[in-house]
């Protein structure tokens, strides 16, 4: 087998920890170098992984003439930079969600990546999911047959990430909005077959948050200084005529403790519910009523097997797993639904 594929990780203090487990499984990448503005955690992670190039300066790291993967983990305002900084070095790049904060960054990644050849994923986990994948093969298959509506949500229960990467406006680019939102949108399009988006209109809420002694169970306090929304809720219309219903919540007075995520797809076949996977129908022949149960084999940590999907799609020369036009889509989306909620009226969806 041919020198394994050399991977810079760039922000390591956080979601990283989810991505090392699928380098080190992977038998076409391993991870040789770090870098994070931290110095103690740059360190600490550098030591637990007995890797010592380590860089405070991840600008050096990506101009590395050896590194032929650079996989970012950084705060949502520093992807695009980073991501073309490294595509224009000759790199191939995987980057976490959302791709970037907006549609405007995505294009300039888009045509750094067109510029160098080089592959550019988004780190969209659940479609490693088996559930996922699962009902994605029989939606391909004609199960559901044209989709017609979606309905999905993604909410918590006094459950905001209290770090500033997430609550600050100027490092994440959004609330709830951006940071889960993405999960479950990018999912329901993918399973969609990514239809076009014509119109959103949307709404956000910070209702919650800035009560008197408002908490998050992770973390204690909520302060007073967050400046993204806590809630959004959207409504979709796509150009083959198709809709879809979003909620995302942060914080929602909500029956179901931690995270409750679900969709149902609405298809003139059948519908489908995920991560059940119970497919309802009906046979207007017999009239019928059918409940059926979709068998999940595949299993996995999802962002380990995304990490290794991404190493042997650049390893044998395919294209990327989750293209960045995929990403475009989503955030065009959540754009216009914040452009909406200011606005106050339905706006066009611009790609």
């Amino acid at each position: 087998m041919a020198k394994k594929l050399r991977v810079g990780l760039i922000g390591v203090g956080g979601i990283a920890g989810a991505h090392f487990p699928g380098w080190d499984a992977s038998p076409f990448a391993e991870v040789v170098a770090l870098g994070d503005i931290n110095p103690e955690t740059l360190a600490r992670v550098g030591q637990q992984r007995g890797i010592d190039r380590l860089y405070e300066d991840s600008w050096e790291l990506i101009r590395q003439d050896d590194i032929d993967i650079i996989d970012i983990c950084t705060p949502n305002a520093y992807h695009a930079p980073y991501a073309i900084a490294a595509l224009e070095a000759g790199k191939n790049v995987l980057c976490e969600k959302p791709l970037a904060p907006t549609p405007a960054e995505i294009k300039k990644m888009i045509a750094a990546r067109d510029k160098s050849g080089k592959l550019l994923m988004t780190a969209q986990h659940f479609h490693y999911q088996g559930s996922s994948i699962a009902l994605k093969r029989e939606i391909d298959q004609g199960l559901l047959g044209d989709i017609y509506h979606a309905r999905l949500w993604m909410l918590r229960r006094a459950a905001v990430p209290l770090r500033p990467t997430f609550i600050d406006r100027g490092e994440s680019g959004g609330g709830a909005c951006i940071d889960i939102g993405v999960h479950i949108l990018d999912l329901a399009l993918w399973l969609m077959g990514h239809p076009k988006p014509v119109t959103v209109s949307g709404i956000t809420q910070d209702r919650l948050m800035h009560q008197k002694g408002s908490f998050s169970i992770w973390g204690g306090a909520i302060p007073q200084s967050v400046d993204v929304e806590e809630f959004a809720a959207g409504f979709v219309r796509f150009d083959n005529g198709a809709t879809m219903m979003l909620e995302v919540s942060w914080l929602l007075h909500h029956k179901t403790p931690g995270e409750d995520m679900q969709m149902w797809l609405y298809g003139d076949r059948a519908g489908a519910h995920w991560p059940s996977n119970e497919i309802c129908s009906t046979s207007n022949k017999t009239k019928q009523q059918m409940n059926t149960q979709l068998q999940v084999a595949e299993g996995g940590e999802p962002h380990a097997k995304e990490c290794m999907d991404f190493a042997e799609c650049v390893a044998k020369g395919r294209p990327s797993p989750v293209p960045a036009e995929q990403s475009l889509n989503v955030l065009s989306i959540l754009d216009a639904l914040y452009k909406s909620s200011e606005q106050g009226k339905e706006v066009k969806v611009e790609i």
